[in-house]
């Protein structure tokens, strides 16, 4: 199964470096296909506007998100409804979503093609990853820690500050990535939404392979989506284990204090 997931993405990128346009025979080795790419002005402009706007759908669904999870935190009426409904885009399936928006925006809202519409579609279907990432670690977060601080003269601004959102902080994170990479790899919701001018970059390559096939061109791009997801992963993970060592050796620390001061 391994083999059967990544062979195809290996080949891809040694395929990438191929002299020729061939896909399937190799006849030598060339990176003249990254400069075509970098020298393509469509390329840019699509990965400049997805960048743009997976960055403000983040932003946007992450600092909903999480106030919408903060919100569900506590019992009111009509919370099960509105736990419903922001899991609803869990479940749907991109075409409905993408239909039902497209008929909202043009029908209803006057909100034309483009960065709006596809900003508002985004924001739509990534909510639901923040809220259920974020109240997912709300649930399992000790209350105790947030009556302590108010017992020691924290306000309610203080505790949060201090004491909640540390807590909450990788959810959040977690939740922004989640939403990021949701936004930048969409194609079909995006597909119904694009307007003149505002063609995302996972809509371009779908666009461009259904016309003229996989090109050189693609296969170097793929090349680099993935180079780049592999290199934020493997920093993530290092990072993830720099902070582990941190806290052993600030706990192995502390414990000698205690020992010490014992003796």
């Amino acid at each position: 199964m391994f083999v059967f997931l990544y062979a195809p993405i290996a080949w891809l990128a040694v395929v990438s470096f191929n002299e020729s346009r061939s896909l399937s025979r190799i006849t030598g080795f060339s990176a003249r296909w990254y400069g075509e790419l970098f020298g393509d002005s469509r390329v840019l402009d699509s990965l400049a506007l997805t960048l743009r706007l997976a960055g403000t759908s983040a932003v946007v669904s992450t600092v909903v998100g999480t106030l919408a999870a903060f919100g569900l935190r506590t019992a009111f009426p009509g919370r099960g409804l509105w736990t419903v409904l922001l899991g609803l885009p869990l479940v749907v399936p991109e075409v409905v979503l993408g239909v039902a928006v497209l008929g909202f925006c043009v029908k209803l809202a006057g909100i034309p093609l483009g960065f709006g519409a596809l900003l508002a579609a985004h924001v739509a279907f990534s909510l639901s990853f923040v809220v259920v990432v974020v109240r997912a670690r709300i649930a399992g977060m000790d209350t105790r820690l947030e009556e302590a601080a108010a017992d020691l003269g924290a306000g309610p601004v203080t505790a949060f500050r201090t004491v909640t959102f540390p807590l909450v902080a990788p959810a959040v994170a977690a939740g922004a990535a989640f939403a990021f990479l949701l936004s930048f790899d969409d194609v079909v919701t995006s597909s119904y939404l694009t307007g003149v001018g505002s063609t995302t970059l996972p809509v371009f390559v779908y666009a461009q392979a259904s016309k003229r096939g996989v090109s050189p061109e693609i296969v170097a791009l793929s090349t680099l989506l993935v180079a780049t997801s592999a290199a934020l992963l493997v920093a993530g993970v290092l990072a993830a284990a720099w902070r582990a060592r941190q806290l052993s050796s600030e706990a192995r620390a502390t414990e000698g204090r205690r020992t010490r001061t014992g003796a």
